[in-house]
């Protein structure tokens, strides 16, 4: 394999595993303090929706990403109120936003801007792209230009936060009073009231740090990877992103590894579109294209009840008298 296809397959990996990432450490977040988020994906979809929207309209790539943290923000306060104040069912509540956002962006797209659910097409001006365009190909015979400045040089800044968060989550959570609070709220809410802290309190900051990497990785989704929002755009990211962490046992490293390899199919997938196998023959498209979702269904099947979960995860904090 040369240089050119392994600088390729490098940089297809790293932008495919950039929202999962950001997500995932979403999700890791929530689920450390106790609250189960099946809402990922609604809440992508909605950033999504509104980062497209908001910079189609006003031509700015930052009100773009405002705007979809404040909504995504919005989306993780909702399901606070429904779960966390009104103790109602967590599963519930998220797959709620799921259905929610499925339909209310389509209807906002169709009452706005009367293109079938569609935004207008953001300027490539607004849109985000990769900071060191020199290496935006590769060059055959150039190994280190190839390897390096195309496969992890040559993108967006959101690819590079997205990196950094698995770092910024892991410090936050292993290295923070806070984090520490946050890791016990998931454990043993009793003890951490009884300690003179709101359990409701470090449930909804958690929500709220949650909101914060759920708007970026759906603003990633139209304003670095798509021109425009359509449909379901999201097409189960917030899922995979779900399984990810569970296999990552809700810690943010082992978690990167997940995504990665989710990341590393979904771009072999592309790669292998059309390529004849010895013995084979031409890989079916539709297999190779289902390949990151049936390794999801594996990965939940095999890895979730093996896998240790924060022992009050999806408990409603009941205050005792």
């Amino acid at each position: 394999m040369d240089e050119v296809l392994i600088a390729s397959v490098i940089a297809s990996t790293l932008r495919v595993s950039a929202p999962l990432l950001l997500c995932a450490m979403a999700g890791v977040l929530s689920e450390r303090a106790g609250v189960i988020d099946l809402g990922l994906e609604g809440k992508m979809l909605f950033a999504a929706f509104a980062a497209a929207a908001t910079a189609s309209v006003t031509h700015s790539t930052g009100l773009g990403l405002l705007a979809a943290i404040a909504v995504a923000s919005l989306a993780s306060m909702v399901h606070g109120f429904a779960c966390v104040t009104n103790r109602g069912d967590q599963v519930v509540s998220g797959v709620a936003l799921n259905m929610i956002a499925a339909g209310l962006t389509v209807v906002l797209g169709i009452a706005w801007f009367q293109q079938g659910g569609q935004t207008p097409p953001i300027d490539p001006d607004v849109r985000l792209t990769a900071l060191a365009p020199a290496f935006a190909e590769p060059q055959a015979g150039h190994w280190f230009e190839s390897i390096v400045g195309h496969g992890f040089l040559s993108h967006n800044v959101l690819v590079y936060v997205a990196f950094l968060m698995v770092g910024v989550v892991w410090f936050f959570l292993e290295r923070t009073r806070p984090g520490l609070r946050l890791r016990a709220v998931g454990e043993n809410p009793a003890m951490v009231e009884a300690a003179g802290m709101s359990v409701q309190g470090l449930r909804y900051q958690a929500l709220l740090m949650n909101g914060v990497l759920c708007g970026l990785a759906g603003s990633y989704l139209t304003l670095a990877q798509n021109a425009s929002f359509s449909p379901n755009m999201t097409a189960g990211r917030g899922f995979i992103a779900l399984a990810a962490m569970i296999f990552g046992k809700w810690k943010p490293l082992p978690t990167l590894g997940a995504c990665l390899l989710f990341g590393f199919l979904d771009a072999m997938a592309i790669r292998m579109q059309g390529v004849q196998l010895p013995g084979i023959g031409e890989v079916p498209v539709q297999l190779i294209q289902a390949l990151p979702y049936i390794l999801t269904v594996v990965l939940l099947a095999g890895f979730i009840g093996s896998a240790i979960a924060p022992k009050a995860l999806g408990r409603p904090y009941v205050k005792e008298r």
